[in-house]
C-alpha cells in the first residue's frame, strides 16, 4: 500500500494487467491485509459522485470513475510464505492459466505477449526474466594499478545476469508443487518445476524496477512526478470495456 504518485504501488501493478485485458483480480493478503481491504471498500465512492439520502438511507450514483476491475481480497494468513499464500486461494481460481505477480513491482512488460509465449512453449510456468537495474556507478580496475579506466554510472542491463522479474504465467498444476504453508514459492515449486523442465523464461529487456527500499520508492516517485514512469503503459482516458476483447475467458491475477 506504499504510495507512488499518490496511488498504492498495487494499484500501479493492477493497472498494468488491466491495460493488457486482465480485470479480475485476487489480492493474497497477509500483514495489515485489513489496510488493503479498507481501500477496496473506500474505492468506488472515492472515484464517483454520489447523493445521499440521510434521511431515508439512500445512496445514488451519478458518475463513476472506477476501474471496471473484479477484485477478490482474501486472508492467506500472516507468517504464511509465498508458496503458502498462492496455495491457499486455490478456491478462487477456475482451473485455467492464470497470472502471478509480487504486490512491489512495476514493468513496462508485454503481459499479452508473455501469455502468448507461455503458451507456445507449453510448460506448467513462465517467469519473466529481466536485467537488474543498476543501483550503482560500474567501473574498470585492474589489478597493478589504481587508475579508473572507464566509468558508467548505473548501468542498465548490459552484462548483468538475468534475474526473476515476477510476472508469471501459470497452469493450475503449479498448484500440486506447493505442499504447506511454509512453502516459499521460489524454493521448493519453482526449483522443482525447472528440474522437471516445467519451467521457462520470458525475456523482457524493458523497464522493470522493485521496490524493496525507500530509495526505491523514492525513484519511481521521482520518475512519476517528471512524467517519465516507463511503467505507466495505460490511457488516463476511462473505459468501462478496456482490454475485454483481448480473452474470451480472462485469467485472473494473483498478487501476492
Amino acid at each position: 500500500m506504499v504510495e507512488v504518485g499518490g496511488k498504492p504501488i498495487l494499484w500501479h501493478i493492477m493497472k498494468i494487467y488491466a491495460h493488457h485485458g486482465i480485470t479480475d483480480f485476487v489480492v493474497c493478503c497477509g500483514y495489515k491485509g485489513h489496510l488493503i481491504k479498507q481501500y477496496f471498500a473506500d474505492y468506488f465512492l472515492h472515484n464517483a459522485d454520489v447523493t445521499f439520502r440521510l434521511d431515508r438511507n439512500e445512496m445514488t450514483v451519478h458518475r463513476n470513475r472506477a476501474e471496471p476491475w473484479t477484485v477478490t481480497l482474501v486472508d492467506t494468513g500472516e507468517e504464511t510464505m509465498t508458496g503458502g499464500r498462492l496455495r491457499r486461494v486455490r478456491d478462487y481460481l477456475d482451473g485455467n492459466t492464470f497470472c502471478l505477480t509480487y504486490g512491489d513491482g512495476v514493468s513496462d512488460v508485454n503481459v499479452r505477449e508473455s501469455i502468448a509465449y507461455h503458451q507456445q512453449q507449453g510448460a506448467l510456468a513462465t517467469l519473466t526474466a529481466v536485467r537488474p537495474p543498476g543501483r550503482f556507478g560500474v567501473f574498470n580496475l585492474t589489478e597493478d594499478s589504481s587508475l579508473i579506466s572507464n566509468f558508467t554510472e548505473k548501468p542498465e542491463g548490459g552484462e548483468s545476469p538475468w534475474i526473476n522479474g515476477g510476472f508469471f504465467v501459470l497452469e493450475p498444476q503449479v498448484l500440486d508443487y506447493i505442499e504447506t504453508d511454509a512453502t516459499v514459492w521460489e524454493k521448493g515449486p519453482l526449483e522443482q518445476l525447472a528440474a522437471d523442465n516445467q519451467l521457462v523464461a520470458y525475456r523482457h529487456t524493458g523497464f522493470w524496477q522493485p521496490m524493496d527500499t525507500l530509495r526505491d520508492r523514492n525513484l519511481l516517485e521521482e520518475m512519476w512526478a517528471a512524467g517519465k514512469a516507463k511503467w505507466k503503459v495505460w490511457s488516463d482516458q476511462p473505459s468501462n470495456s478496456q482490454g475485454h476483447e483481448l480473452y474470451a475467458t480472462q485469467p485472473p491475477l494473483l498478487i501476492k
